[in-house]
């Protein structure tokens, strides 16, 4: 079976799209089966859509109340319930004292589209600054504030007035000096601070190697937005809904934003992100200036108030602190026995290794090592060199620790390969 569909695949599907030889036939919790019956751990949850695991059943029961009323209305045609109720529990769980008005839409990088053109609305200005090895999206804005190439290339003339700055790294030497003296130069030599209307800031770096920010890094950004007028944007597309352990990174922190940007596992497993920010930023664009038909979409809004319930819950909050315990434990250990490891880092349950070679082979190797063992895996960096793990945080520890092993064991052969 698996065969057949990947050969359809290779007829009938974009081969710029970038796919595994995984063909998925059901998946429930923590593991998922392919079409040929096969069973993998999965600790990709298809990147952090799924920190609650496949199929939670309050949240498949509120998808078929849902449909059996209606499937789509268009929020500007008709309102519904559902899509002010995740706002208003968005408000409710908003990290900080501010009031907050929210706007749904389909994804992390429309979320983040829509961010700028608010940002841009209330301060009525151009710029807009990101950080190193960020991944904000590969649309048409986004790409120019992504930094890997390879979202990008062939694909210009990017975005202008985007403008990149260093974001700290201390493993490969770029402390937190270092990166607010590139902001300095930046507002000397290519924009003035006045001329910004955003700053756009992952509070741990996704596709670009799971890098946490420095709690003074992310403070001194503040200051220096509320020094300037700079509107703060917070994205958790990766980072929020819990991976942390908090609902949102930032909390762990002690920063408010000024808008904050939610998406993957918001929606459950259906398509649904979010704009969140104090209301006069919020309320600084114009009727119809936002939108979109299928933004804040009845059954996505119907998995989201559950899921939104589920993140606030306590027992959540503990479930993820010692998921987090558990993995950081184990992979301190795995870094100390395998000598292709150079970096355990994370914060919370949102761990990775970064290998010590800045090329993707050995990744590469471990990734399909990790396959053939029955582990889902993926990498991530500005090289490749990275293995981030995002299993749900609601998995068994019995799952935990097995998918920790088989890493070990997929690290050593990984090791074997590319001596």
């Amino acid at each position: 079976m698996s065969d057949q569909v990947l050969a359809a695949r290779d007829r009938y599907v974009s081969r710029g799209i970038s796919t595994p030889q995984l063909v998925v036939d059901r998946a429930q919790g923590a593991r998922v089966w392919d079409a040929d019956g096969r069973e993998y751990l999965d600790f990709g949850g298809g990147i952090a859509c799924q920190n609650l695991g496949h199929r939670p059943d309050r949240v498949v029961r509120a998808i078929h109340e849902q449909a059996d009323r209606y499937l789509h209305q268009c929020f500007m045609v008709g309102m519904y319930e559902p899509y002010v109720d995740v706002c208003r529990r968005l408000s409710e769980l908003w990290p900080g004292n501010a009031e907050t008005k929210s706007l749904l839409v389909n994804s992390g990088a429309e979320a983040i589209e829509n961010a700028v053109k608010i940002a841009r609305a209330a301060t009525g200005r151009p710029a807009v600054v990101v950080f190193d090895r960020a991944f904000h999206g590969r649309t048409a804005l986004t790409m120019a504030m992504t930094s890997k190439l390879v979202y990008k290339r062939g694909f210009g003339p990017l975005a202008p007035d985007v403008h990149r700055v260093p974001a700290p790294y201390p493993y490969r030497g770029v402390s937190t000096e270092d990166a607010l003296h590139g902001l300095e130069l930046l507002f000397k030599q290519d924009v003035a601070p006045d001329s910004v209307a955003c700053l756009v800031l992952e509070p741990v770096q996704g596709e670009g190697g799971f890098i946490p920010m420095p709690a003074d890094f992310v403070e001194a950004l503040r200051g220096i937005c509320d020094e300037h007028g700079i509107l703060y944007v917070d994205d958790e597309v990766q980072s929020g809904c819990g991976r942390t352990g908090t609902v949102w990174a930032i909390e762990r922190l002690g920063v408010e934003p000024d808008l904050l940007v939610s998406g993957k596992t918001l929606g459950g497993g259906l398509p649904l992100a979010a704009v969140t920010g104090r209301v006069e930023p919020m309320d600084a664009v114009h009727p119809g200036g936002l939108g979109g038909t299928f933004g804040g979409n009845p059954l996505a809004c119907a998995a989201a108030t559950v899921v939104l319930e589920e993140l606030a819950a306590p027992e959540f909050r503990e479930r993820a602190e010692h998921v987090g315990a558990l993995m950081r434990r184990r992979l301190d250990e795995i870094a100390g026995r395998q000598p292709l490891v150079g970096e355990v880092r994370g914060l919370g349950a949102m761990l990775a290794l970064e290998l010590r070679e800045q090329t993707p082979a050995a990744a590469a190797a471990t990734t399909a090592a990790a396959f053939q063992k029955g582990l889902i895996l993926l990498s991530c960096g500005l090289y490749g060199n990275v293995i981030r793990l995002l299993p749900p945080l609601t998995a068994t520890d019995e799952e935990l620790e097995r998918g920790l092993d088989l890493l070990e064991e997929a690290l050593g052969d990984a090791g074997a390969s590319t001596a």
